[in-house]
């Protein structure tokens, strides 16, 4: 069990900088995993500590010798002591995640957004889609807290989003976080099992970040991954059966030059092998190679025609 620190520790810890290095050799004693927007103890520290101060996550130097308050001290004081002690992912402890400069609202409901489409969304999907603003329809399956489907909004700015999930729960926090982005009007959230709610709809694209971890390494997750909603990860034996079911429905509900973009982590080699036939478009991002691919509904409707393709 740990200890709480007494009144004089917390007072010995005077700046940011103070609190910066005691919460990253605290962290690092501790041998925390991190992989939910930092990759790194100090990130985390940083992140965790300018989120309690209510100050630019992006911008640590202007601060670092900023004396705190009492008050201040106390409450870095309980973060880092919870991230250690709970072993929970730090934006559920501040309640917020970011994806390229947008702040989405999160808790234990929904998985931590990290997508790598969120990367692509920030030019428009500019590599797919030449005109953005022809795109007048987009579908976000499993959305969780939203994060991609608020995305394609700011995106695509003449398009309506529907954004589907299985969880209720999820749901909710999408809810909250389309209405702080007063989003509305434009995004739908939809419970479905992935298109089964969506009737006769059409897309001109569909974005996907699906449940694709094997159940084996689910199995061995440390205890930041297990806070995380299971059903947001798990995605069978080989990770695959979620992106198999969008293979074989998504035709359905793409428009004729419609794209369709998703996330697999490293479900390339299955993909290339039990689908030889089909031509995948593997896109990179500064933080990730062929993890993520595109396919034109063109390719799509030829699997459809011949499944063993």
């Amino acid at each position: 069990m740990i200890e709480p620190r007494s009144s004089t520790d917390i007072d010995d810890l005077a700046t940011i900088r103070d609190w910066l290095r005691y919460a990253v050799s605290r962290f690092s004693a501790a041998g925390l995993v991190y992989g939910h927007g930092t990759d790194t103890a100090l990130d985390e520290a940083a992140f965790l500590i300018l989120s309690a101060l209510h100050l630019p996550i992006d911008q640590l130097e202007p601060w670092l010798d900023a004396r705190l308050t009492r008050a201040e001290r106390g409450t870095l004081a309980a973060l880092v002591a919870a991230r250690i002690e709970t072993r929970k992912p730090a934006p559920y402890l501040v309640n917020a995640a970011w994806i390229k400069g947008h702040r989405f609202y999160v808790d234990e409901r929904v998985i931590v957004p990290r997508s790598y489409i969120g990367e692509l969304l920030d030019d428009g999907l500019s590599m797919l889609i030449a005109d953005p603003g022809r795109v007048e329809r987009v579908l976000d399956l499993c959305t969780g807290s939203g994060s991609l489907a608020i995305l394609a909004a700011a995106a695509f700015p003449h398009a309506t989003v529907d954004a589907s999930d299985i969880s209720p729960a999820a749901l909710e926090v999408a809810a909250r976080n389309v209405d702080d982005y007063g989003l509305a009007d434009r995004v739908t959230l939809i419970r479905s099992d992935l298109f089964a709610e969506l009737g006769g709809r059409t897309y001109d694209l569909i974005i996907s970040n699906p449940p694709y971890v094997t159940a084996e390494a689910v199995a061995l997750f440390p205890p930041e991954y297990r806070a995380e909603p299971e059903l947001a990860h798990l995605g069978g034996p080989d990770g695959m059966d979620l992106v198999r079911r969008i293979l074989a429905e998504a035709p359905a509900y793409l428009d004729p030059e419609g794209i369709l973009v998703v996330e697999v982590g490293m479900g390339r080699d299955t993909l290339e092998t039990e689908y030889p036939g089909l031509p995948f478009l593997w896109l990179d991002t500064q933080q990730s190679q062929g993890e993520l691919f595109a396919l034109s509904a063109e390719a799509l409707r030829t699997l459809k025609a011949d499944p063993k393709r």
